[in-house]
C-alpha cells in the first residue's frame, strides 16, 4: 500500500453503508478541490466473508497493518457485529448471488469443515474493531451538539411512583466473582489446558504470547448457577407482574453471550425443550440462535405444529416477555443481536423504565443482566432517576470517556480464549515452564475465558486521561474496583504511572463503577462535566449510556482514536438502530439514519491530513465543515422521525449547501473560495428544487439488490434521487 497521505473512508454495513452512497460523493467532490485524496475500503460483513475465501481483497487486514503506522487516517463507520443468524443470512445472500462461499458448518466433523468454521469465526462478532483499534478512545459530545441539546432538549421521562423496574444480576459464581488476574514479569508464551476428571489433557489454546508487564485474567461463568439465577429471575418477573427482559452483548462477546442467551431461551421455554429438545437439536435449531430461528425452522419438522403450539402455550403461561416489535411478534428472546445492553438499557431508562409487552403497551421490567461486572452501573442510574427525577438535557453537564481499548484490551479481546467447557475438570493457564499461573475448577457447559491488557496501551490510556483532564479542567475518574481481580492489577499500574505525568491542579480519582456512576450523576445534575476513564467494556457502555441521556443518542458523539503509532482512527457513532433504518428505507424509501457522526469525524480527519501532507487547504475544509455543522444543527437539518420530512439524503444536501457557503465566504484560501463560490450560488438558488426532489422520492418500496451485499448501481440510484443536486456535484 502507498504510504502517501490519504483519507480512507470505510464501506461498512446496513444504514451507515446506505448513507455513504449519498454522503461520500459530496466528500470526495469537495476534498478533490483542495487536493485531498479520499479513497474507500470495504470492511462490511459480506466483503469480510468473501476475503476469507480469497474472493475479495482483505481490506480489513490491510487497514489493520496501516493502523500500526503513523500514516493511518481512517474514518470508520459502524459495522455489523455479526451474530450467527446474521452470519448465516449473509452467507445465504452471497451464495444466491453466485459467490462460491461454503455453508456455515454448525457441527464441523471433518478437517475441511473445521477450517471453514475457523474462517467464519474470524468474521463473527466484532471482528473489525479489535483489528483497527490500535489506540485508546477519546469520545465526547461536541460543543455544538451539547448546545443544540440544551436549546432543543429531548425528553427523559420520569419513572412512575412505585415503579418496579430494576436490574437482576448474579451475586456469585459469575465472571466477576470468579475472576483471577496476574501481571507477567517477562515475555513468555502461555498455554491453556483443560485437565478432565478422568485424566485427559485437552489443549484449549496451545500458544498465547504475552509481554512483560501484561495483565492476564481468567474467569468462568458457572452454568449451573446461571441457570438457577435465570429460573429465579423468571419466577420473580411473573410474581411481580413485570416484563422479563434480557440484556446482553451477544454480538461483541461472540462466544460467551450467545451461550448465555441460549440458556435464557431454554429457561423460559423449559417445558418445550424438555419435550422436544432432542428433535430441535437434531434439526440444527439451537436456542443460542434465538426463538426466531427456532420458529423459522419448525415448518420443516414433522412435529413442527405441536412444537409451535407448546411455544405459544409457554408464552401465554410464562412471565410477560419484553418485545422488540410487538406488531411483528418479535420478543426479547427472538434474536441474540436484537437487544444489546449498552443501547437497550439507557433507552429503557430514558423511557421511564418502560419496555413494550405483547400488546404494544409499555410496562415496568425486570432487566436481567446475568454477569454482575457492570450491572451495578445501570442500577445506580435507575436508583438516581427514581429518587431525583429524570435528567434535564437543557441543564445537565457531560460525561466524556477515555477508554482503554488498544490492542484488543480486556474482555473484547477474549474471543480466541473463550470456551464452552466440554468435560468436568480444571482449566489451567500455564507458563512456558509448565507452572500454573491461573486455575479454575469447571463443569461441563461452563463458559471459561481469559483476557489480556498489554502494558503499552495501559500507559497510553493513563496519559490520555491526564491530557484530557488538563485540557478540560474536569475531574478524571478511573472506574476501577479494588475488590475485582483485574481492576486491582490495573490500579497498581495507575498508581505507578500517574507520577510520570504532571497532575498538578488536576482532580484524578479512582472509584468503583457504582460509586463513579453516583459521583458523575451528582455532578451531571449540577451542570458539571466528569471524565469517565474506563476499561474496554465500560467504554462501550458509558459512551451509549450518558450520550443517550444527555443528547438523546450516541450517534452524535465525536470519537477520536489517537493511534499509538501516531496515526488516527475516527469513528462515527453507534449502529445499533441501523437494521430498523434499513427496513424503513426498503418499505418507504425513507432513511432516518443521522450522519452527524460522519460530519464530526471528517473534521479531525481533514486536520490530520493537513498535518500529514503539509496541506493547509485541508484545514480550511475542516474549519468550514465545523462551522457548517453548527449551522446544520442550528437550522435543525437532522433527519426527521417520519415520512414526509427531511431524511438522511436531505440532511446531506443541507450539509453540502452550508459547507459550500462557508468555503465560498472564507478568506484564508482565496483560490478555494473562488472555486466554491459558483457551487454555493448554484445550491443556494436550487435549494427548493432539490429539497422537493428529495421529498418526492419518498413513500414507496425500493430495491437495493441485497441487504448484506447491496447492488452498487441500485443503491446509488436510491440514495441519490435528486437530479438537480447530482448535476451540480457532477459539473463541479
Amino acid at each position: 500500500m502507498s504510504e502517501q497521505a490519504q483519507i480512507i473512508y470505510t464501506h461498512t454495513d446496513e444504514a451507515p453503508l446506505l448513507a455513504t452512497y449519498s454522503f461520500l460523493p459530496i466528500v470526495q467532490a469537495y476534498a478533490a478541490k483542495a487536493g485531498v485524496p479520499v479513497v474507500t475500503r470495504d470492511i462490511g460483513l459480506a466483503a469480510r466473508i468473501l476475503a476469507q475465501f480469497g474472493l475479495a481483497d482483505d481490506a480489513l487486514g490491510e487497514l489493520g497493518e496501516l493502523a500500526q503506522r503513523p500514516t493511518a487516517n481512517i474514518i470508520k463507520l459502524p459495522n455489523i457485529s455479526a451474530s450467527v443468524p446474521q452470519l448465516k443470512a449473509a452467507i445465504a445472500e452471497l451464495r444466491a448471488k453466485g459467490h462460491a462461499v461454503p455453508d456455515y458448518p454448525e457441527a464441523p466433523g471433518t478437517d475441511a469443515e473445521r477450517e471453514t468454521r475457523a474462517r467464519y469465526d474470524k468474521v463473527k462478532g466484532s471482528a473489525v474493531n479489535p483489528v483497527l483499534r490500535e489506540g485508546n478512545s477519546d469520545r465526547r459530545a461536541p460543543g455544538s451538539v451539547k448546545a443544540y441539546a440544551k436549546a432543543h432538549p429531548h425528553r427523559n421521562r420520569s419513572f412512575d411512583p412505585g415503579s418496579k423496574t430494576t436490574v437482576a444480576t448474579m451475586s456469585d459464581h459469575d465472571f466477576r466473582a470468579n475472576e483471577k488476574s496476574v501481571t507477567l514479569a517477562a515475555d513468555d508464551t502461555l498455554s491453556i489446558v483443560l485437565e478432565t476428571t478422568d485424566g485427559r489433557q485437552i489443549t484449549l489454546k496451545a500458544e498465547l504470547p504475552v509481554l512483560a508487564g501484561e495483565i492476564v485474567d481468567a474467569t468462568v461463568m458457572q452454568v449451573a448457577h446461571l441457570r438457577a439465577f435465570l429460573i429465579n429471575a423468571l419466577a420473580r418477573a411473573k410474581a411481580e407482574d413485570v416484563l422479563f427482559s434480557l440484556h446482553l452483548k451477544a454480538t461483541m462477546m461472540k462466544i460467551s453471550d450467545p451461550i448465555i442467551f441460549g440458556h435464557a431461551v431454554e429457561a423460559y421455554f423449559a417445558d418445550v425443550f424438555a419435550a422436544h429438545g432432542e428433535e430441535l437439536a437434531a434439526a440444527g435449531l439451537s436456542a443460542n440462535d434465538g426463538l426466531g430461528a427456532i420458529l423459522a425452522g419448525l415448518d420443516a419438522l414433522p412435529n413442527g405444529a405441536a412444537i409451535r403450539a407448546d411455544i405459544d402455550a409457554a408464552l401465554a403461561g410464562g412471565p410477560r416477555l419484553a418485545y422488540v416489535n410487538s406488531d411483528a411478534g418479535i420478543t426479547n428472546l427472538h434474536v441474540p443481536s436484537d437487544v444489546i445492553v449498552d443501547a437497550s438499557m439507557p433507552a429503557m431508562i430514558r423511557g421511564g423504565g418502560k419496555l413494550w409487552g405483547v400488546d404494544g403497551a409499555e410496562a415496568d421490567t425486570l432487566a436481567v443482566i446475568p454477569d454482575s461486572s457492570y450491572a451495578a452501573v445501570y442500577q445506580a442510574v435507575i436508583d438516581d432517576v427514581k429518587a431525583r427525577g429524570p435528567l434535564d438535557p437543557a441543564a445537565i453537564g457531560s460525561v466524556p470517556n477515555v477508554g482503554l481499548m488498544a490492542q484488543a484490551a480486556e474482555e473484547y479481546g477474549s474471543h480466541d480464549k473463550t470456551f464452552e467447557i466440554p468435560a468436568d475438570g480444571a482449566v489451567r493457564v500455564l507458563n512456558s515452564a509448565g507452572e500454573t499461573l491461573l486455575e479454575h475448577d469447571v463443569e461441563t457447559g461452563d463458559i471459561w475465558r481469559a483476557c489480556q491488557a498489554k502494558d503499552i496501551p495501559v500507559r497510553d490510556w493513563i496519559a490520555l486521561a491526564v491530557a484530557r483532564a488538563r485540557a478540560t479542567g474536569a475531574p478524571a475518574v478511573f472506574w476501577l474496583d479494588d475488590s475485582r481481580a483485574h481492576d486491582a492489577e490495573i490500579i497498581k499500574k495507575v498508581n505507578a504511572y500517574l507520577p510520570e505525568h504532571d497532575t498538578t491542579g488536576l482532580d484524578i480519582q479512582i472509584l468503583s463503577p457504582a460509586l463513579a456512576t453516583a459521583y458523575s450523576l451528582a455532578r451531571l445534575r449540577r451542570g458539571e462535566d466528569t471524565i469517565s476513564v474506563t476499561g474496554n467494556v465500560l467504554r462501550d457502555y458509558n459512551t451509549d449510556l450518558f450520550p443517550i441521556l444527555e443528547v438523546g443518542t450516541s450517534a452524535k458523539m465525536l470519537s477520536i482514536v489517537p493511534l499509538i503509532a501516531g496515526g488516527g482512527l475516527f469513528e462515527t457513532g453507534a449502529g445499533g438502530s441501523a437494521p430498523k433504518h434499513v427496513q424503513q428505507l426498503l418499505a418507504e424509501n425513507y432513511l432516518r439514519w443521522d450522519s452527524l457522526g460522519e460530519f464530526f469525524a471528517l473534521v479531525p480527519s481533514l486536520q490530520m491530513y493537513a498535518e500529514q501532507a503539509g496541506a493547509p487547504s485541508a484545514n480550511v475544509l475542516a474549519d468550514a465543515l465545523d462551522r457548517a455543522t453548527a449551522t446544520f444543527l442550528e437550522n435543525d437539518r437532522s433527519p426527521g422521525r417520519r415520512l414526509g420530512t427531511t431524511d438522511n439524503r436531505g440532511s446531506h444536501f443541507y450539509l453540502a449547501l452550508y459547507w459550500a457557503q462557508e468555503l465560498a465566504a472564507q478568506d484564508t484560501d482565496p483560490a478555494l473560495a473562488a472555486a466554491f463560490a459558483p457551487l454555493a450560488d448554484r445550491l443556494t438558488a436550487d435549494e427548493r428544487t432539490i429539497a422537493d426532489e428529495l421529498l418526492a422520492a419518498q413513500g414507496h418500496p425500493v430495491d437495493i439488490g441485497g441487504y448484506y451485499s447491496p447492488d452498487p448501481d441500485k443503491t446509488a440510484a436510491v440514495m441519490r434521487p435528486s437530479a438537480t443536486f447530482n448535476a451540480a456535484l457532477d459539473t463541479f
